[in-house]
């Protein structure tokens, strides 16, 4: 039976980065007289990104979500910096400015086989979502990529309370487009997305976009 409605990953799914993590860190620590080699925060980032707690907020909103959500981010920029041997504390405002950074839609694009699609459904009536492990700043980026007007609602993991692979992203999505799970499928690109569309009750299918040499965070996406 067709879907009456659609749960879209991003980072890896809807959209990417134009430039490796390693690269903006890099330019953004140097404006502060750190070198630290790109090639090497690009090589420590997958894993300090995998063993981190989820991004995720239960019962926080407004300024208090966003400054965890600044927290979380400043201590994995953290580890990443002294994985690749920075031992000095990094400068106050480089966390910052590395998260201010990744809220411009600049830095990101969105696949060149989205935008056709997102019509395609909606001219056919259905219902879409996105569900991502992010932060309150991937509405703005799907804005300003130009995809946002497609979506009826963006749940992102640190609102929610919840990462994926827990089901709660995905209840969320669906009492917000009003819809049963049988009723729906969900597109991403990771073990995550199928899980946890599975414990939702939801159909995963799984995209393979080539990969990048150095694998960008998944889902920040994130910086």
């Amino acid at each position: 039976m067709a879907p009456r409605g659609l749960l879209l990953d991003a980072m890896g799914t809807l959209i990417g980065l134009r430039r490796s993590v390693g690269a903006v860190y890099s330019e953004l620590a140097a404006s502060h007289g750190l070198a630290v080699d790109a090639g090497a925060l690009d090589r420590v980032f997958p894993a300090v990104y995998r063993q981190a707690p989820p991004l995720a907020f239960p019962g926080l909103e407004g300024p208090e979500l966003l400054a965890a959500e600044r927290g979380w981010w400043g201590e994995r920029i953290a580890e990443v910096f002294a994985a690749c041997g920075q031992a000095e504390p990094l400068p106050p405002q480089l966390a910052g400015e590395l998260f201010d950074r990744f809220a411009e839609p600049d830095l990101w694009h969105a696949y060149a086989d989205v935008a056709g699609p997102l019509e395609t459904w909606r001219q056919r009536g259905l219902k879409l979502a996105v569900v991502s492990n992010f932060d309150q700043r991937l509405p703005g980026l799907l804005k300003g990529l130009g995809i946002a007007s497609a979506f009826e609602v963006v749940v992102v993991s640190s609102a929610a309370g919840a990462a994926k692979p827990d089901p709660r992203p995905f209840q969320l999505a669906l009492e917000a487009l009003g819809l049963e799970p049988g009723a729906v499928w969900h597109v991403g690109d990771s073990p995550e997305d199928e899980a946890g569309a599975r414990a939702a009750g939801v159909r995963p299918l799984l995209i393979r976009r080539p990969r990048p040499a150095t694998p960008p965070p998944h889902g920040a996406g994130e910086p």
